[in-house]
Order: C-alpha cells, then sequence, then structure tokens
C-alpha cells in the first residue's frame, strides 16, 4: 500500500472518530455481535438450520411467508433448492468438465499462473476456481427463466426507493459472467480464510460507502439497515483484476454436485449486523492509524483473529445442498471455503450472482457484451483470455431472447 493511501486512511479515520465516541459504539455493537454469534453457535450445536431455507416452487408460485422473508433479512443469506432439475445440472457439470479437458484449460492455465492476484492477501490461497465465462452450461444457467424469477425474489428483499428515485430496477436483473469452481475430493490447500467481496479499504474511504454506513459511523449502528439500497449503486471500487465493479444485491452460485459439511465448501458469518462490527473495530486505539485491520486496496477484504475473533466464532458450514440448488449471501456477509475438502466427490459449482438493472451496472454490461462476443475474460477479471479459441464456448446463437436483454445485447 503506497504512502498516499496510507495518509488518505490517517485522515479519513481521524473524521470518522470524530463523528461519536467509537470506543463506546464498538463496544455496544460488539455485545450485540455476540449475542448473534452465541445464537448462531446454539442452532448449529442443536443441529437446527441456521441458513433460511425455501423451495424455487414456493418462490416462483409468490408462496414465501414474511416471516421467512425477515428470517433471510435478518441472517443475510438463503438457500434456495431445486431452481434446475437434478439431471440438467448433472448433464451440465459433465458438459464443463468436457469443455475444460477438451480445451487444454490445465495445461493453458500454468502457463497465466500469476494473472489473478484477488486473493493473494488472504491467510489461504485460492480454491480451484476456473478462469471460465463463456462455456455453454454457464451461459444456459445464467439466462434461464428459472434463474431470473429467484434473483427477483431476491431482489424485492431489499428497499430500492432513494432520493433521486428507485436505486435499481428489482425486476430486471443483468448476466454478471462469473467462474466456475470444481474442487477436488482430498484437496487440503485450496481454500479460502473468511473474507468480504465487493469493496476492501472503499468501505471505509469511499463516499458512497461512508454514507451507506453513516448510522454505523455516526450512532453505532442505531438506525442502519442493511436492506436499504440508497448509495449502493454508487459505490466505487479500487480498480483490480478480479474486483467486481457490479453492483449485486446477492452473491451466489449454483451447486453441480453434492456438497455440505466437511466438503470443502462455503461457510458463512450469517448476521447482517456484522459489518457495524467490522467498520468499528478498524477505528479502536489498538488499530495503526494508517491501517484498517488490513484492508488493502485491490485485494478480498479479509476478517483476521487478531481484529476479528469475537465474530468468526460465528463461522457455520451451509447444510448439504443438491444438484441444481442455489446459494446466496448479503455483500455485507463474512463467508469463506473450507481449507479441507474431506468428501469423496467434486464438489463444483457455477457462481451466480444478482446484478439489477441500475446505472452502474448497465455501465459495466456493455463492456462485458464484447468481451462475450470476443471469447475474452469477464472484464472484472485478469485478462487470462483463455477462451478466446476455445472449442463450444457459447456464442450470440445461443442466447435466448431473456439473455439477450440480460447481456445488454
Amino acid at each position: 500500500m503506497d504512502d498516499k493511501i496510507r495518509a488518505y486512511i490517517q485522515q479519513t479515520k481521524k473524521q470518522l472518530r470524530s463523528q461519536q465516541d467509537v470506543t463506546a459504539a464498538f463496544s455496544i455493537i460488539q455485545e450485540q455481535t455476540r449475542r448473534d454469534v452465541e445464537e448462531i453457535r446454539e442452532l448449529a450445536e442443536r443441529g437446527r438450520a441456521v441458513i433460511p431455507q425455501v423451495s424455487y416452487h414456493n418462490v416462483a408460485s409468490g408462496n414465501v411467508s414474511q416471516g421467512l422473508r425477515e428470517e433471510i433479512r435478518s441472517r443475510g443469506a438463503v438457500i434456495v433448492r431445486g431452481v434446475f432439475p437434478r439431471q440438467q445440472v448433472e448433464d451440465w457439470n459433465a458438459e464443463l468438465g468436457a469443455y475444460i479437458a477438451q480445451n487444454d484449460y490445465l495445461k493453458k492455465a500454468e502457463e497465466k499462473a500469476g494473472l489473478d492476484k484477488y486473493f493473494s492477501a488472504l491467510q489461504s490461497g485460492r480454491p480451484q476456481i476456473f478462469g471460465l465465462y463463456w462455456s455453454k452450461p454457464q451461459v444456459m444457467a445464467r439466462q434461464a427463466e428459472s434463474m431470473a424469477r429467484t434473483k427477483q425474489f431476491l431482489n424485492h428483499l431489499w428497499d430500492v426507493a432513494g432520493p433521486m428515485g428507485d436505486e435499481f430496477d428489482p425486476d430486471q436483473d443483468y448476466s454478471y459472467a462469473d467462474r466456475t469452481r470444481r474442487r477436488e475430493p482430498g484437496d487440503k490447500t485450496l481454500g479460502l480464510s473468511p473474507h468480504m467481496d465487493s469493496g476492501s479499504y472503499e468501505r471505509w474511504l469511499d463516499p458512497a460507502y461512508q454514507r451507506i454506513y453513516g448510522a454505523i459511523f455516526n450512532g453505532a449502528g442505531q438506525g442502519y439497515d442493511p436492506w436499504k439500497a440508497t448509495f449502493r449503486t454508487q459505490t466505487r471500487e479500487f480498480s483490480s483484476p478480479a474486483v467486481c465493479s457490479m453492483f449485486r444485491t446477492f452473491q451466489g452460485w449454483t451447486a453441480l454436485t453434492a456438497q455440505g459439511p466437511n466438503d470443502g465448501t462455503l461457510s458463512l458469518i450469517p448476521s447482517t449486523r456484522g459489518i457495524g462490527y467490522f467498520l468499528l473495530r478498524a477505528l479502536q486505539d489498538d488499530v495503526p492509524d494508517d491501517d484498517l485491520c488490513g484492508a488493502e486496496p485491490g485485494r478480498a477484504l479479509s476478517a483476521k483473529p487478531q481484529w476479528h475473533g469475537d465474530i468468526l466464532e460465528g463461522l457455520v458450514s451451509i447444510p448439504l445442498v443438491e444438484p441444481g440448488d442455489t446459494v446466496w449471501w448479503h455483500p455485507d456477509i463474512i463467508h469463506s471455503v473450507a481449507d479441507h475438502h474431506q468428501g469423496i466427490e467434486f464438489a463444483n459449482v457455477i457462481y451466480i450472482g444478482a446484478s439489477p438493472k441500475c446505472a452502474k451496472n448497465e455501465a459495466y454490461i456493455h463492456k462485458q457484451a464484447a468481451h462475450f462476443l470476443a471469447g475474452k475474460s469477464a472484464p472484472d477479471f485478469a485478462a487470462e483470455d483463455y477462451e478466446v479459441d476455445f472449442k463450444d464456448r457459447a456464442t450470440l446463437n445461443d442466447l435466448t431472447d431473456l439473455g439477450r436483454i440480460q447481456m445488454g445485447l
């Protein structure tokens, strides 16, 4: 991190500390966080579901209770079961494996190793994430009607009203091309330590982020609403390979194989109040004035035992999910991937988030469309460009009418 950024951090921390008694504010939110973590741990130890679950059938029919919606808002995460038929997803998984093999991806990836540094600051290395965006299974999953309905449901959990009109259109979602994970059974080296995406040091320094979290910086979180969309689409992230520059209401992935606890898959801290703990922790006296608990521009925002031990105790694995199930979490939720895949089958997913229509996303989608047509890596990611000459990658002819709209085409 250069001296100019360090000086800016010092200046910003001084400003934020002047807005309230940050020691007292953190004490309040730390106690709230401990209670949340105790509840999470108690439920997990009793074998009770911590992360809300809903069937796609109920989502599509509009038969989701208000109580369940509020539980999703509280936890900041949800599993939507059965978005795709199992057989279709198993076929996609096999097709994706063939696509990787016939195009000799692994050999080409060795030649371009090191281009993607996004997770380099985390305690663990990166998982078996493949820098592929335009395989037919990925494109088919993104443009599916069932995926569109699921994302509409998720987008409507947000309060979109803003001073200049609706912050985004919850009924229209763009396709954000992301990668795929294919994690081998027995792998012990390729997890991801706990972190947040979509902004690192920006969460303190960016003016739009400061307004999003204004109630936290000014009043110990009193009045903060994690589902208020105002200013969310106006943030500006530090430009870097693999830093998402689209606004996502939810990060997410679709399971291509069965996976759950001990299978080297996703864990979450399912509490939307955790962001308040995270932000105020960095303003305490034991953190150096030019440091934000290790936050670095262009890197994932890491949660570390040194600074965040209280909240990290709330990290729990997702339950067993089956092929065709989808997993979703709020952009401010801390998550990780287990270091050890102790299962006997691959743990494979396609990353698909919810990225609704708004000015920020529209600006990105046109750049992405050009990369799709050329077979290049998506603009937010390292320019590995494996698929330019890949056989059987998706092209314009593979897009449905909905797919074209979602791609800005």
